[in-house]
C-alpha cells in the first residue's frame, strides 16, 4: 500500500470524476495530493463526485480540443500550483464493425481517447521537464492490445497510447519524467454493468480470476507510479486483466 504523504504535488485526472476515474482521484486525494479531476459531460455524477470525494477542483472541459486543454491547464494551475502528475484517462466507445463504421464513430474515439494524450501531455511536459520531475499515467485498454471485434477505432487508440508513452518515455528519461501505461481489463464500473447481462456472464467465464476487476486496484497502481521514489519505472505497461490477456 502507498503510504500517506504529505505533498504539494498536483495531480490532474482527466475523466476523473466516474467509474476508474473517479476512483483514482479519490485515492490520490486520500494520499495527501491536490487532485484536478476533469469531467466532459455528465454535470450531476461531478457533483455527486464532488460531495463524496470532498474534491472541489472539478473542471469541465473536452479533453479532445488543444484550445481548451490550454485553457483549463492554464485555470489549474492557476488555482492549485503546477501539475506533477498527469493521469490520462478520459475515453468513450462508438463501437462497429468496420464495415459499417461512419467517419464521425472512428474521429470520435480516436480524438477523445488519442488525441487527448497529446494535448494534455504536450502542455504539461514542458514544466515537468523544466522542475525535472513528472509523472505521466495513462490508461489503455486489454483491448488495445488483444483487439477487439466492433472495435478497430477503440483499439487503435488504446494501442496507440502504448506507442506515445514509449516514446516520450524515452524522451523525458533523463529529465525526471516518467511515463507509464496501465491497460485494465474488464473492471467493474457503470458503463461494463451497462452490458447486456447474458453478454457480461459471457465475458465474466472468460476471465481466469472469473469476476470483473475493480477499480480501486487500476487506482492503488497509480497512485505506486505517482510516488516520488519511483524513479526507475518508466515505459512500461502493466496488464491489470485478471489474466484474461497475459503478455
Amino acid at each position: 500500500m502507498v503510504r500517506k504523504i504529505e505533498t504539494s504535488r498536483v495531480a490532474v485526472v482527466t475523466g476523473g470524476t466516474r467509474g476508474i476515474g473517479a476512483s483514482i482521484s479519490a485515492l490520490l486525494h486520500k494520499f495527501g495530493y491536490k487532485v484536478a479531476a476533469t469531467y466532459m459531460g455528465n454535470d450531476k455524477a461531478a457533483e455527486a463526485f464532488r460531495e463524496k470525494t470532498g474534491i472541489d477542483a472539478v473542471y469541465k472541459f473536452n479533453v479532445a480540443d488543444y484550445d481548451a486543454c490550454a485553457e483549463y491547464i492554464a485555470r489549474i494551475e492557476k488555482d492549485l500550483g503546477p501539475v506533477d502528475i498527469l493521469v490520462n484517462n478520459a475515453g468513450i466507445t462508438r463501437d462497429a464493425f468496420l464495415h459499417k463504421m461512419t467517419p464521425q464513430q472512428w474521429q470520435e474515439v480516436i480524438h477523445t481517447n488519442l488525441d487527448s494524450v497529446f494535448n494534455l501531455s504536450r502542455l504539461v511536459v514542458e514544466g515537468m521537464r523544466q522542475r525535472e520531475f513528472g509523472r505521466i499515467i495513462s490508461i489503455s485498454s486489454i483491448n488495445g492490445l488483444s483487439g477487439q471485434v466492433g472495435q478497430t477505432n477503440y483499439a487503435a487508440a488504446k494501442a496507440g497510447i502504448v506507442g506515445f508513452s514509449k516514446s516520450l518515455a524515452l524522451e523525458v528519461a533523463s529529465k525526471g519524467v516518467t511515463v507509464n501505461v496501465i491497460a485494465p481489463g474488464y473492471i467493474d464500473t457503470d458503463m461494463v454493468r451497462a452490458v447486456d447481462a447474458t453478454i457480461l456472464e459471457k465475458i465474466v467465464a472468460k476471465i481466469p480470476v472469473k469476476k470483473l476487476g475493480s477499480a480501486d486496484s487500476i487506482a492503488r497502481l497509480v497512485a505506486f507510479l505517482a510516488d516520488d521514489d519511483n524513479v526507475f519505472i518508466t515505459g512500461a505497461t502493466f496488464n491489470i486483466n485478471g489474466g484474461q490477456y497475459m503478455a
